[in-house]
């Protein structure tokens, strides 16, 4: 290994301690007024957008493996959050969605999500802004061409000019 090697000043590295202390700042949030876990949330947040889905679907969704969307969705079930309903074709499989509590904790922790992120927006220009999400897309894009990368999930694709 190259004597000059910082892993401190290595891009990879630095992109992946930012996202995830914006992502523990966020969880501070769930976890203090709802007991959510990261991935709770992500479930959440995801049939809150999409409805009734399976655990594949949000697995692909979320960017979680599918033991943990697996445990989220048995948690959140456990606390009368989300509701399981057996498929009418097959009853192996399974549909997730929001109950009545599920969308009324959403609707109390996204205010709170949302200041997070407007006070992370509030520390640049609109232009500087704009620029990292450019160069994000543009680091997303030559994942994008890596055969051996993840691909995006639909979810990760939406609102990119936002």
């Amino acid at each position: 290994m190259p004597d000059a090697f910082r892993l401190s000043a290595f891009l990879p590295y630095r992109l992946a301690v930012l996202s995830e202390r914006v992502s523990r700042r966020l969880a501070a949030e769930y976890e203090r007024s709802h007991g959510l876990s990261v991935a709770e949330w992500r479930v959440l947040v995801h049939l809150s957008r999409c409805g009734a889905v399976s655990v594949r679907d949000i697995h692909i969704c979320v960017n979680l493996e599918k033991p943990r969307v697996s445990r989220a969705v048995a948690r959140l079930e456990a606390n009368g959050l989300v509701q399981k309903i057996p498929g009418t074709s097959d009853g192996r499989l399974v549909a997730i969605s929001l109950t009545e509590a599920g969308t009324a904790a959403l609707a109390e922790i996204v205010p709170a999500a949302l200041a997070v992120e407007a006070r992370l927006r509030g520390a640049v220009s609109r232009e500087d802004l704009a620029t990292f999400c450019r160069v994000m897309e543009r680091m997303h894009a030559v994942l994008d061409d890596d055969p051996q990368a993840k691909p995006r999930s639909r979810m990760d694709l939406e609102g990119l000019d936002s």
